[in-house]
C-alpha cells in the first residue's frame, strides 16, 4: 500500500527584478538558503534528509555541476545528503516536488526536499542552448527526426503565446487587463503581508543595497496602469504579446520538504497538505503552452473531482493568454485564479517557479481555510505539471 505524501514546510526568497538586489547570488548559495531555512522551521536532523531534488532550466556556468548538489554542499546539510537536478523547463521544480512525493509515497525515502533556483541575471534563458551552440556543441531542435515530423518549424514560446490568444480569441486589451490586475493583486498582498510568512529575508548583494535585507518581490508595479500596459510595443508586428503581459526575468529560490508517514516522526513539526494528485502530460509542442489544460484535467480526474470542488487555482503566467485560455476550458472561477498575482507580477525564476507557486498557494490555502488547491504549469517542449493539494 502506498503512503501518503505530506508537505510540512515550504519557504522561497523573495523575487529579485533582473539586475537587482539578488543578482550576484551563486545559484548554490540562493539555493542552501532556502535548504537551511526547511531545516530550522521543521527541527529535523539534516542528516535524516534522504535527498535533495532542484530543478533549474539552465544548467550552465554556475548552474551547471548538478546545482542541488552544490546548494547541499553550501548549506548546513551533511556531505551524506544526495541531491540532483532536474530540467522539466519552466515545471522543472514541480516536477522536482512530484519526484519526491513519489519516492515518500514509494517508501523507499521518508523525507525529500524539493526545491529549485534559478539566477537568470547571471545565467540569462536560454544560456545552455546559446552557449552550447556557440561553442560548436549543436542544436537541440535540429534532431533529423524532429525536423521530419515538424517540417521548417521554429519552436518558439513567442509564437505558442500568440498561437494561444489567437485561437481563444484574447485580444490585446483582455492581455495587459489580466497583467494589470496581476501586478494589482500582488500589491495588495504585499501591502497586507500574505506573503511574509512564506518569504525567507535574503541579503542583497546588490552595491547600492549592500546589507539590506530583500524580504518583499521586487517586480510588482504599484503604479502600473492600462494607459502604461497598452502603450508597450509587441513583440512582433501586429502581435498581441509584450513585455507587460509577460513573466518578468527573476533572480529566485525556493523549497518544500516533503515526507511519509514514517518521515513524520523525525520532524518537529505537524503536516500541512497531503498531496494527492500528480499528472504530467505532453501536447503539442508548437502551441507548447496549451498542456496545464490536459494535465489538470487529468489531475482532477484521477481523484474524482471537479473544478468546483478546487478552492484555489495557480496556473504559471508565463503569458497572459496562458492562465485565460486554461480558465476557459477547465470552466473555472477567475476569483479563484492566481489570487496574489502570479509571474507577470512577482516573476518567474525558471526553475525555482514550481515550488514558489506551490509555497504561495499552500499559505494562501490555509490563509482562507479552504480544503483542495490545484497548480499548472506550462513548459517549453509542450509538456505540463499539475497537482492538486489536500489541506491537512
Amino acid at each position: 500500500m502506498a503512503d501518503n505524501a505530506y508537505i510540512v514546510s515550504a519557504v522561497r526568497t523573495p523575487g529579485g527584478k533582473k539586475n537587482g538586489s539578488l543578482s550576484q547570488w551563486h545559484p548554490a548559495d540562493m539555493g542552501a538558503i532556502v535548504i537551511d531555512e526547511l531545516v530550522k522551521k521543521t527541527g529535523i536532523d539534516p542528516k535524516d534528509i534522504d535527498d535533495v531534488i532542484f530543478g533549474c532550466v539552465d544548467q550552465v556556468g554556475a548552474q551547471s555541476g548538478n546545482v542541488a548538489r552544490n546548494a547541499i554542499l553550501a548549506s548546513s546539510l551533511p556531505e551524506s545528503v544526495p541531491g540532483t537536478s532536474v530540467d522539466r523547463q519552466c515545471g522543472s521544480s514541480q516536477q522536482a516536488l512530484h519526484f519526491a512525493a513519489q519516492a515518500v509515497m514509494s517508501g523507499t525515502q521518508d523525507v525529500v526536499i524539493a526545491g529549485g533556483v534559478e539566477v537568470m541575471s547571471m545565467v540569462p534563458i536560454g544560456a545552455s542552448v546559446k552557449d552550447g551552440y556557440d561553442a560548436g556543441h549543436g542544436f537541440p531542435f535540429n534532431a533529423v527526426g524532429i525536423e521530419k515530423r515538424y517540417p521548417g518549424t521554429f519552436f518558439s514560446q513567442f509564437t505558442g503565446a500568440e498561437l494561444v490568444a489567437n485561437k481563444w480569441n484574447l485580444s490585446r486589451e483582455d492581455l495587459d487587463l489580466f497583467a494589470l490586475k496581476s501586478h494589482q493583486k500582488g500589491a495588495e498582498a504585499t501591502k497586507l503581508g500574505y506573503f511574509e510568512k512564506e518569504i525567507v529575508p535574503i541579503e542583497s548583494k546588490c552595491e547600492s543595497l549592500k546589507k539590506s535585507m530583500i524580504t518583499m518581490d521586487e517586480g510588482i508595479r504599484y503604479d502600473s496602469s492600462i494607459e502604461a500596459l497598452s502603450s508597450l510595443k509587441s513583440v512582433t508586428d501586429g502581435g498581441v504579446i509584450t513585455a507587460g503581459n509577460a513573466s518578468q526575468i527573476t533572480d529566485g529560490a525556493s523549497a518544500i520538504m516533503v515526507c511519509n508517514e514514517n518521515g513524520l516522526s523525525k520532524i518537529k513539526c505537524d503536516p500541512r497538505a497531503e498531496i494527492i494528485s500528480l499528472s504530467v502530460i505532453g501536447d503539442d509542442p508548437i502551441f507548447m503552452l496549451t498542456g496545464p489544460i490536459p494535465a489538470s484535467k487529468l489531475a482532477l480526474k484521477n481523484v474524482n473531482l471537479s473544478i468546483d470542488d478546487i478552492d484555489l487555482y495557480e496556473v504559471n503566467e508565463a503569458f497572459a493568454p496562458v492562465p485565460l485560455a486554461w480558465a476557459h476550458e477547465l470552466k473555472a472561477d477567475h476569483s479563484k485564479l492566481n489570487v496574489n498575482g502570479g509571474a507577470i507580477a512577482l516573476g518567474h525564476p525558471l526553475g525555482s517557479t514550481g515550488t514558489k507557486l506551490m509555497t504561495t498557494l499552500l499559505h494562501e490555502l490555509e490563509r482562507r481555510n479552504g480544503k483542495y488547491a490545484l497548480q499548472a504549469i506550462c513548459e517549453g517542449g509542450g509538456t505540463a505539471n499539475a497537482t492538486i493539494i489536500k489541506k491537512v
